[in-house]
């Protein structure tokens, strides 16, 4: 009951993080030394995945080029010897993993995005990761851990997490039932309620074990929020059907599609690279202690 197929919708605009995503995609993005993409992919082949289907619009090219094999730059780091940085470029896709690249035409949502998946997904289970949702997982990626509960239930599984009040009206929100510490049946799915209105506190994040039931209701799922087709309409349609679980994963969620989220996780990985987390620590120390001084200076120049 492994999952070998993996779907990446990354044909939205990142018009948060304009003008950087003006002609670059907001999926390049890069965390310390790796962009947002790559981490998504990782999580996904670390959980067995070994076909990747990338959803990509017009200004993707670079995330195409990103993880195809780079001979010239190859073989200049093997004629100078460098072969850390070779290992480093080589390691960006492992032997054995099969990309797939299909144009979404239209911007018509996440709905839509995972629809066009459905030729090079068939008729197999499948995970959709969305790679703006950095999740640190900590002992077991967060795919990882959606995989263990897929094979124990046999049933679709979308990861959760609780979520303030007054940030419930962005995120789509479930009701369900417990069945176990940290893992309930849904009963219902709404997409962005109100916070008055909304079924629980529970939010859906990017990433979901799906069936391929999926397809055929997101064909029917008429447009909802922003004029775009919704996946989690056609969730709420797939819950009449089957089993769908809502999974609150163990690890941090960085929201890298705002800016904030996105600074969060560049200070707090850079806390945990191999090469840069002494010499970093050292700097946010020494930045920190200097800050009321420098922020006195600032307030003694103002007019």
């Amino acid at each position: 009951m492994r999952i070998r197929k993996a779907v990446f919708p990354v044909a939205g605009l990142g018009t948060r993080f304009l003008p950087a995503t003006k002609a670059s995609p907001k999926e390049m993005l890069p965390v310390v030394d790796k962009p947002l993409i790559q981490y998504a992919v990782q999580e996904a082949i670390g959980a067995g995945a070994t076909e990747l289907v990338f959803i990509t619009g017009r200004t993707k090219n670079s995330i195409m080029d990103h993880f195809d094999k780079a001979y010239e730059l190859e073989t200049e780091l093997a004629n100078r010897q460098k072969q850390d940085l070779l290992k480093l470029v080589q390691d960006v896709l492992p032997p054995g993993i099969t990309c797939i690249f299909i144009r979404q035409a239209e911007a018509l949502g996440l709905g839509h995005a995972v629809l066009c998946a459905e030729p090079a997904v068939g008729d197999e289970d499948f995970s959709v990761l969305l790679a703006d949702d950095l999740i640190d997982g900590r002992l077991l990626p967060c795919l990882a851990q959606m995989q263990r509960v897929y094979q124990e239930h046999g049933a679709s599984v979308i990861a959760v997490q609780p979520v303030p009040k007054d940030e419930i009206s962005s995120y789509g929100v479930v009701e369900a039932q417990n069945i176990a510490p940290g893992l309930g049946e849904i009963r219902r799915i709404v997409e962005k309620p109100k916070a008055d209105e909304a079924p629980s506190n529970l939010a859906v994040v990017g990433r979901y074990i799906l069936t391929p039931r999926i397809f055929k209701l997101l064909e029917r799922t008429p447009r909802g929020k922003g004029g775009e087709i919704q996946l989690t309409d056609a969730i709420s349609m797939l819950i009449q059907e089957q089993t769908v679980l809502a999974y609150q994963f163990e690890g941090k969620r960085y929201d890298c599609g705002s800016k904030l989220g996105y600074l969060q996780a560049n200070v707090e990985y850079a806390l945990k690279h191999p090469e840069l987390a002494d010499e970093f620590r050292k700097y946010l120390t020494q930045f920190t202690a200097e800050l009321p001084q420098q922020q006195s200076r600032m307030r003694a120049v103002k007019p």
